[in-house]
């Protein structure tokens, strides 16, 4: 590992420049296809500058957002600590970093007792500008340019759907209201006064029908508080009239595409309007710092022609800006193994990717939920389903657990009442090896290669890297290590880490692994067995890696390619021969795991 783990921040901000030796051209070349993201919070991760813990704001908590032993408020993680933190992330493995909105946030939202900060940064107001809380654009420059320079991309999280709780209804009322009963056409419902004369409904996208919408106040009569009138940058999101304003969704039927996201101003993504400015937006955040892609939150609550404008827009401006692999994927939450619902979004929407909760869905399903290793066949079987079919799956963010829906390692503690550390560390060892070897590009979330176990989703598993001063987060037990966040968690040789650095550079020595086709091998209805082969893109070469989730030791077969002959471990304990062609002999421990080169027959050539 790097000797500069060894110096103290400021002694690792002074080095960056002299690691800056990979052409940007290379880094740009990459497919999408590939790379092992890491996935942070810039609050949550390194603190380079205590001047900018309170964003440039006096008073308490409830003025600045700032207070460190609250889990819900801003902790002082900045772009600095991040930069200086790369190297970190470089021995890690990680050739893509996907990092959470930066844009300038609503400090803190929330009815008495209820606030909490926009540390998390999906409460946006000045979509041009970072927080200040996390420094400055000059300073998220200098980021991209570090990471570029080592060979990393940058993907940035971002917002189309909604901004910061700024909009209020009169009456103080917010219960989601219906198109049908409060239609477009009248004020406050059937029987109030005809408005909007002439628009024909939010399906005509058209300037000419949306010149029509005049009166935003179908459902309520929304209000902007006089000293937010202009909080919103650019200034055209301070109207009404650019907002659903129909109150709060339950997510789900109508009210999840035109509901107020817990309360967030709900942006009127069928109106041309919003879809220029939103293109406008999103496009010089790549003409002016060159990042590599986009992560999209909240994809679903968005109407479909909204993305079928966006996003080739948004390939078009990286293209122009010659980067020719701009990476694109959507949010869209689902629970479960099918990935029939995220598909979808692939061929409706136009999204060249969405996060594959179908996969979190199925090693959960085998890995805490008891379930037999059919579940993942059907998982990969479902490829097809994507618009581009099993090439495109191979692009695909694979990810075990977030800052939404909590740890992988959390998940399994509910899902198995009782387990064991021993055991809970063996299955997040064993999903960490399915994650970086089966196709896909794997997203491992900030604070899991340190062993981190939540308390919950949310809020509950947004622990602090640096030393955390949140009791809540403090008292858990975490895997690997007598460690705890109260200390800073940046040790690369904590076992996790070493294990995902491991995998990560046996992907990079054999592209196989990164990008090459899967082919399911074996599978079985209970525990123990899954198998699959994977090809190199180039030469087709075979690759041989076989899993047991099961708790006790197998010795069985699995089918392999016909031509194998001999295997050579690439990790784990690979058989040296076939047992005969096309079937090879699997012992594996509990929770094992294996990676093999195929020797194909000298009489068979690959192709």
């Amino acid at each position: 590992m790097p000797k500069l783990f060894a110096l103290a921040l400021p002694a690792l901000l002074l080095a960056q420049t002299a690691l800056a030796d990979v052409p940007l051209a290379e880094v740009r070349a990459r497919p999408a296809a590939g790379e092992t993201i890491y996935f942070l919070l810039p609050d949550r991760f390194e603190n380079g500058d205590k001047s900018n813990d309170r964003g440039g704001l006096k008073g308490d908590r409830y003025k600045t957002g700032f207070d460190p032993a609250s889990k819900g408020f801003y902790h002082g993680g900045d772009l600095k600590g991040l930069t200086a933190r790369l190297d970190y992330l470089q021995g890690l493995g990680a050739t893509a970093i996907w990092v959470a909105p930066v844009f300038r946030n609503k400090p803190v939202q929330g009815g008495p007792g209820l606030e909490s900060a926009g540390y998390h940064g999906y409460w946006v107001t000045d979509f041009t500008r970072v927080d200040p809380h996390f420094g400055t654009n000059a300073e998220f420059k200098a980021l991209v340019d570090a990471a570029h320079a080592r060979g990393m991309k940058v993907y940035m999280d971002i917002i189309a759907n909604h901004t910061a709780d700024v909009i209020q209804y009169k009456g103080g009322q917010h219960t989601y209201r219906d198109k049908a009963n409060w239609p477009y056409s009248r004020k406050g419902g059937l029987n109030g006064k005809p408005i909007n004369h002439g628009f024909s409904g939010d399906e005509d996208s058209s300037e000419a029908n949306f010149a029509k919408l005049t009166d935003p106040g179908a459902a309520y009569e929304p209000f902007v508080p006089p000293a937010e009138a202009h909080v919103k940058v650019p200034d055209w999101l301070n109207d009404p009239i650019f907002y659903h304003n129909r109150g709060d969704s339950t997510f789900r039927g109508e009210n999840s595409r035109f509901g107020d996201f817990a309360g967030l101003d709900d942006l009127f993504t069928e109106h041309p309007r919003v879809r220029a400015g939103m293109i406008e937006i999103y496009a010089n955040w790549i003409k002016q710092f060159g990042i590599d892609g986009y992560r999209i939150d909240t994809a679903k609550h968005v109407d479909p022609g909204f993305w079928q404008a966006f996003i080739p827009a948004m390939l078009d401006t990286a293209k122009q800006a010659e980067i020719p692999n701009f990476t694109i994927f959507g949010e869209v939450a689902h629970e479960g193994s099918d990935p029939g619902t995220i598909a979808r979004y692939t061929r409706r929407d136009g999204y060249p990717a969405v996060l594959d909760f179908a996969f979190q869905g199925g090693v959960r399903a085998v890995l805490g939920q008891g379930k037999g290793t059919e579940v993942l066949a059907d998982t990969f079987d479902g490829d097809v389903l994507y618009q581009g079919g099993e090439e495109a799956a191979l692009a695909m963010p694979t990810f075990l657990g977030n800052h939404d829906m909590g740890r992988f390692s959390t998940l399994l503690a509910k899902d198995m009442p009782g387990i064991s550390q021993a055991e809970l560390t063996q299955r997040v060892e064993l999903a960490h090896v399915m994650l970086l070897t089966l196709r896909g590009s794997p997203v491992i979330y900030s604070g899991d290669e340190q062993g981190f176990v939540g308390d919950g989703n949310d809020q509950d598993a947004r622990e602090d890297m640096f030393a955390s001063e949140v009791a809540s987060y403090n008292d858990n037990r975490l895997l690997g290590t007598a460690a705890s966040t109260a200390v800073a968690n940046f040790d690369p040789a904590h076992p996790f880490y070493k294990l995902i650095a491991n995998l990560a550079q046996l992907r990079k020595d054999h592209p196989a692994l990164a990008r090459g086709r899967q082919v399911t091998r074996t599978y079985s209805e209970a525990p123990g067995l899954f198998s699959v082969s994977r090809f190199d893109p180039v030469s087709g070469s075979e690759y041989f890696i076989a899993f047991n989730t099961s708790d006790k030791p197998i010795a069985t077969r699995s089918v392999i390619g016909a031509s194998a002959t001999s295997l050579e471990t690439l990790y784990g304990q690979c058989p040296a021969q076939v047992s005969a062609p096309g079937s090879v002999t699997v012992n594996l421990p509990a929770f094992g795991s294996m990676v093999c080169r195929v020797a194909p027959s000298p009489e068979i050539t690959v192709r």
